[in-house]
């Protein structure tokens, strides 16, 4: 039977990757010591892989901030790459992310427009698209009416994307409407009064890539969110 798939050079030959031991730094820790945050270091795609066996299934909230392809300066990862050596890196890790996901999880990702139309085909294909939620529109400057772009002869870019899928679109609850929620102002003092607290994290084995990136996840007793950088 005949399928429509994106395909790309390389495809089919992402990197078998075996399971890691996460190794506690405590020297590295920060406040309360019984938190269950944590920091890990280590490429991002070893890092999956290693929580992959503890939190398969079990998260709730993925937001992850991928590179955008667009030769950004970035000391931790490359963001400058072959658009299908882009795609080859980014499709084993959305893999592990559905695999983490609980059965009502839901993945955000944000991204512009350099790689998003290719994300959304990519994501379709894993998380299947009956499971896309939305594409949303994040203003990220203000710009009055349509203005060039300068020596590359565009229109400026004034917008991103985050890309919302679930893991299961029918086990998903309705979003309620903003007014029902905390303010963000709010939400962000308090997150200043209270602090963070969590776990430094090294990984077992050498990283993949020389240059390294960051895994944050955080969980509390009502619910997880992995946030990927």
């Amino acid at each position: 039977m005949q399928k429509l798939e994106l395909t790309w050079i390389g495809k089919g030959e992402e990197p078998i990757v075996e399971p890691r031991i996460l190794l506690h730094d405590p020297s590295k820790d920060y406040g309360d010591p019984a938190a269950e945050n944590i920091l890990i270091h280590g490429d991002n795609l070893l890092a999956l892989k290693a929580l992959e066996q503890e939190y398969s299934g079990r998260v709730k909230c993925i937001y992850i901030d991928p590179p955008y392809n667009i030769n950004a300066m970035n000391e931790h990862y490359e963001d400058f790459i072959e658009h299908s050596e882009w795609l080859k890196r980014m499709s084993p890790r959305l893999r592990i992310l559905k695999n983490l996901l609980a059965e009502d999880g839901t993945i955000w990702i944000q991204i512009n427009d350099e790689e998003q139309a290719y994300l959304k085909v990519l994501c379709d294909e894993i998380f299947r698209r009956a499971n896309f939620v939305n594409l949303i529109s994040v203003n990220m400057k203000n710009i009055a009416g349509a203005s060039g772009g300068g020596e590359d002869k565009r229109l400026k870019k004034n917008c991103e994307f985050i890309l919302v899928y679930a893991k299961d679109y029918n086990a998903i609850p309705l979003f309620k409407s903003a007014y029902e929620y905390t303010p963000i102002d709010v939400l962000v003092e308090q997150y200043r009064e209270n602090g963070v607290s969590w776990k430094y994290i090294l990984i077992s084995h050498d990283e993949i890539r020389p240059q390294s990136s960051f895994t944050y996840l955080a969980k509390n007793a009502t619910h997880e969110q992995l946030i990927l950088d």
